[in-house]
């Protein structure tokens, strides 16, 4: 074989490695994301525990940086201090290091068996969870192949006397080595892909220990510096915890440059491999840092908080009203959680408004903007409950309980109208642009007419939110059959034009029922607001009455 065909082979090897491991890890998320991100989320003050989540969370999605990523969402809520999330992390980089020590026995007769069960679950499978495992065993099936696949052609690279040279000047340069190391993880996006094409290089016989350690190192920084990347444009509180996890590989694998020589022969001792003394090692420098680093995560906090501390007003998306003082007082705590549901209102107002931008034919950017408001509204309402469930630990008074039951309800009502947004009105948009579909002029026509009513609704029903106007709360509720009314009417003159042998109705029938029934939900959620207002005022005046 050619040598450009073997580089080719081993460029091919890489590229299905990254691609199974993408596999596995979406395979995973989408059957277990859920309890995964509860676990990350329930991770304690206690450092060894949060070590073993991040080691657990890891070890299934096989992804420091879909962990780190995790921890960095919670700690911008508030849900994860910052020495607990550097502990989770560094149990996030022990548990990357299981998937090589996997794969790194000689297990290509597994690939198959793996393949064919993936297939088997995927194609006859009728529930989400069975569809989501056989993605992963496809996805272990082909990591497996990918790996024999860069074996074979790294022993064909054994007799090159310009890549044995090369390496043999990199096993003098122990420093250079590691840079290049990480240059790989961070242009991979993934350090377990570089460490298992290490392995494949080492049990080919292409590579030495003495090569192949510093790699395994680089790919480590490497791996760090994802993370810390991905998270530039963030708050400083978010971006504490990939450079507290950064500065711990990087100290770590400076540190254990100078070992290599102490650790290679220990390491040789325990397996003769090749391939198992590389994963060998990428154990054990993480957990070496493990052990290391858990006593020190409160000392990189502190150090991280210097490094990125925090100001005020950083960014519009997240909570700002929400302080720990105003806690202390129950009053305050209600209008400082009142000012950031507004917020949410505000949030909510606009994502309505953009609907209609992002059904016309250039409307790709609106779409896109209206997934970014929807996570603006999910975190400053899982912000507001979280703080509303802090002040209710202790005992509150009629009127301050009454308060928090209408907060929760109204931001609840809120979160609901932002989720028909993203999730159903958003990808109905994005299908039209994609497939290159258009409304009939009177249809679209009744659409912007129903979703400028919703629109207005949702005004009237800020309004009487805020001033308890018990006038317009019932203004909004009998606005709401005058709407059910243009709805019918407007189903019916859909009707005709099917009837009539419209192409545009035809093609787009589904989608425009589809969106007066999402918008009639959405306006149903805005008139809750008004009815939760006269249920709460109606008491009120009785009371007034009595006095």
């Amino acid at each position: 074989m050619a040598g450009h065909e073997i580089l080719l082979h081993i460029a091919g090897g890489v590229a299905l490695l990254l691609w199974s491991a993408r596999m596995v890890r979406t395979g995973l998320l989408r059957a277990f994301g859920t309890e995964l991100r509860k676990r990350v989320g329930r991770a304690t003050k206690r450092w060894t525990s949060a070590a073993l989540v991040g080691f657990g969370v890891t070890t299934a999605l096989q992804s420091s940086t879909a962990t780190a990523m995790l921890a960095v969402s919670f700690a911008g809520r508030g849900m994860i201090a910052l020495a607990p999330a550097l502990a989770l992390m560094l149990g996030a980089d022990l548990g990357s290091t299981m998937v090589v020590q996997f794969l790194s026995f000689d297990l290509y007769w597994l690939s198959p068996a793996f393949l064919v069960l993936g297939v088997l679950l995927f194609m006859t499978g009728t529930l989400p969870l069975r569809r989501h495992l056989g993605r992963v065993a496809v996805g272990l099936g082909l990591m497996i192949l990918a790996l024999d696949l860069t074996v074979s052609a790294s022993e064909q690279l054994r007799s090159s006397a310009t890549l044995e040279s090369v390496f043999s000047a990199l096993a003098d340069e122990t420093i250079v080595a590691l840079l290049l190391g990480a240059l790989l993880a961070w242009l991979f996006h993934s350090s377990v892909a570089l460490v298992l094409l290490v392995v494949g290089m080492a049990a080919g016989g292409l590579i030495s220990p003495a090569v192949a350690f510093p790699l395994v190192l680089g790919a480590n920084v490497g791996s760090g510096i994802i993370p810390t990347v991905l998270t530039l444009r963030s708050r400083n509180e978010m971006r504490r915890i990939p450079l507290g996890n950064l500065l711990f590989r990087l100290i770590g694998a400076i540190l254990f440059l100078p070992l290599l020589e102490l650790v290679t022969p220990l390491i040789a001792g325990l397996d003769p491999d090749p391939a198992r003394q590389v994963a060998n090692f990428h154990s054990l420098f993480n957990l070496a840092l493990v052990l290391a680093g858990l006593p020190l995560v409160k000392l990189m906090a502190k150090a991280t908080e210097r490094l990125l501390p925090a100001t005020q007003g950083e960014t519009p998306e997240g909570p700002r009203y929400l302080t720990k003082e105003a806690a202390q007082t129950p009053a305050l705590a209600l209008a400082s959680a009142t000012r950031e549901a507004l917020r949410m209102a505000d949030i909510a107002e606009e994502m309505l408004g953009k609907v209609a931008d992002a059904f016309e034919p250039q409307g790709q950017a609106a779409a896109d903007e209206l997934g970014v408001l929807d996570d603006q509204l999910d975190e400053l309402n899982e912000a507001i409950k979280l703080y509303l469930a802090d002040l209710t630990r202790e005992p509150l008074d009629e009127a301050a309980s009454r308060s928090c039951t209408e907060l929760l309800s109204f931001t609840t009502n809120l979160e609901h109208i932002g989720d028909i947004i993203s999730k159903s009105l958003r990808k109905s948009a994005q299908k039209k642009i994609r497939n290159k579909l258009s409304f009939s002029e009177e249809g679209w026509r009744d659409l912007l007419d129903i979703h400028a009513r919703v629109a207005d609704h949702l005004q009237l029903a800020l309004s009487a939110f805020v001033t308890r106007d018990p006038a317009t709360a019932q203004q909004l509720i009998d606005e709401k059959h005058e709407l059910r009314i243009l709805e019918q009417e407007a189903n019916e003159q859909h009707l005709d034009r099917l009837r009539r042998g419209r192409v545009e109705s035809i093609e787009t029938s589904g989608m425009h029922i589809d969106l007066l029934r999402d918008l009639k939900r959405i306006n149903s959620h805005i008139t809750a607001i008004g009815y939760a207002v006269l249920t709460t005022e109606e008491p009120a005046s009785q009371h007034r009455k009595k006095a």
